[in-house]
């Protein structure tokens, strides 16, 4: 279920610092746009395009370094470090005079953000449970859907009731109580140094290197990645071209607004809750080709839509753009060494932001130039591309087939296709029974598990 891996106490407080931090993320962008507007009036949409691409950069530039640093150190005091530097950061928003004091301070907090999530989803899988890291993915992703839903309406009547520039303390206030919640966790969450290389001058180059090489040499990474961007480019249309649609061409106003962008945000979250309880019950690719498929599909006919169908739309778009992300995520902490786990996240955290680097301009450059077509014309372009990527990088081969190597061991079992082996005679056989018995080296496929025979890594 999706909610098992908070058994884990550990995981438990960590998600709850998660939680309260993104909580407190959700008030800070409502409250940035009220400030962009406050101080660039009708070109606060520049202001805020601006600093849309200026987190874009910092994710891009810094997330592999701070990958390879999540391998090297205690990430514990890697996140209590981050949430300080954000709560400095972002209790100095309150205090902006100038468009580019937004821009710094911007670029500033999402350089510390780029540190703290890659750091934070190596940790999932270190800390819970091996059956329980893709209920602990979904449910982190549930509640980022989520929040992301509900934070805009509780942003707006809370800067409605003590002012935009202040509620800008209170995601100061959020960061103080996650660090502290991080903090008292148990001892360190750090990699074991005896597992990692000798360090040298170019060794974090190396690092950094090695998280992308990862993440391209292994085919089902490297197709999920691909389908990402796939996902980017529909995900860019709905993000940058809805407003105009549903206010210029549907001439509706800022709530029907917020029910469709609500919409998408719904459709995600139920996915992730999806996708949690399933687990690998279907293959992670066979998702995320589904999912590239879902929310590119659904721009198809958005330019004709009435705001019901809109709506659905949006809400199946949703869908999709998870069951891309989720898979991704955990087809990492399945198939990456726990030692490397930090440097692949973080350049897949670089390598998927770079997608939406690219998706972004795109969509406006659409939806400048063909305002009655510009959903149609981003599906037939994310559809062609999703035809390009299965046909060159699905992976071939059944992406549950694994060998075996020969092996003496004991526990308990029962005469079947794994154990056919002789008796004494005069030795009564009960079953199940024990003994130490060998097993050949074989090749097969099934379902993902984590048992004696198929240990995680």
């Amino acid at each position: 279920m999706l909610f098992s891996s908070l058994k884990n106490p550990v995981f438990a407080r960590l998600y709850s610092a998660q939680t309260i931090s993104l909580l407190g993320d959700a008030l800070t962008w409502v409250s940035l746009a009220l400030l962009a507007f406050e101080l660039a009036g009708e070109k606060s949409a520049v202001v805020l395009s601006s600093a849309l691409t200026l987190r874009v950069t910092a994710f891009v530039l810094l997330s592999p370094l701070a990958g390879a640093i999540a391998d090297r150190f205690d990430r514990k005091r890697i996140m209590v470090t981050t949430h300080l530097a954000r709560m400095v950061i972002v209790g100095l928003l309150p205090f902006v005079i100038a468009v580019w004091q937004i821009y710094a301070l911007i670029f500033a907090l999402n350089v510390f953000n780029a540190f703290f999530t890659p750091t934070y989803k190596a940790t999932i899988p270190q800390v819970t449970g091996e059956n329980d890291y893709p209920q602990a993915i979904a449910l982190s992703s549930a509640t980022y859907q989520l929040l992301s839903v509900l934070g805009p309406g509780l942003a707006g009547a809370v800067a409605a009731f003590i002012g935009a520039r202040q509620v800008f303390f209170l995601d100061a206030f959020s960061f103080i109580v996650a660090a502290i919640l991080i903090f008292t966790l148990p001892g360190q969450l750090r990699v074991n140094p005896k597992e990692q290389p000798i360090r040298t001058p170019g060794r974090t180059w190396q690092d950094i290197k090695e998280g992308t090489t990862r993440l391209f040499d292994d085919a089902l990474i490297r197709y999920a990645l691909a389908m990402q961007l796939v996902a980017s480019i529909a995900g860019a249309q709905i993000l940058v071209n809805t407003v105009g649609y549903v206010q210029g061409i549907l001439k509706l106003g800022n709530v029907q607004y917020g029910w469709v962008m609500a919409a998408f945000g719904i459709g995600a979250t139920l996915c992730a809750v999806v996708i949690g309880a399933l687990d690998r019950r279907i293959g992670r690719t066979t998702f995320v080709l589904m999912g590239a498929t879902l929310i590119t599909v659904a721009l198809l006919p958005a330019n004709n839509a009435s705001l019901a169908l809109l709506i659905v739309l949006w809400a199946v778009a949703g869908v999709g753009q998870n069951m891309v992300d989720l898979p991704t995520q955990t087809l990492i902490a399945d198939r990456i060494p726990r030692t490397v786990q930090g440097r692949v996240y973080g350049a897949h955290f670089a390598w998927s932001h770079l997608w939406w680097a690219i998706s972004y301009p795109l969509a406006g450059w659409l939806g400048s130039h063909f305002t009655e077509n510009e959903f149609l014309y981003g599906s037939l372009v994310g559809l062609g591309l999703l035809g390009v990527v299965h046909l060159t990088l699905s992976p071939k081969a059944d992406e549950n087939e694994h060998v075996h190597e020969s092996l003496w061991h004991e526990h308990e079992h029962i005469h079947d296709e794994h154990h056919q082996h002789n008796h004494h005679s005069g030795i009564p056989i009960r079953e199940p029974h024990t003994h130490p018995h060998p097993h050949k080296r074989m090749r097969h496929s099934h379902l993902y598990s984590i048992d004696i025979h198929h240990p995680a890594k």
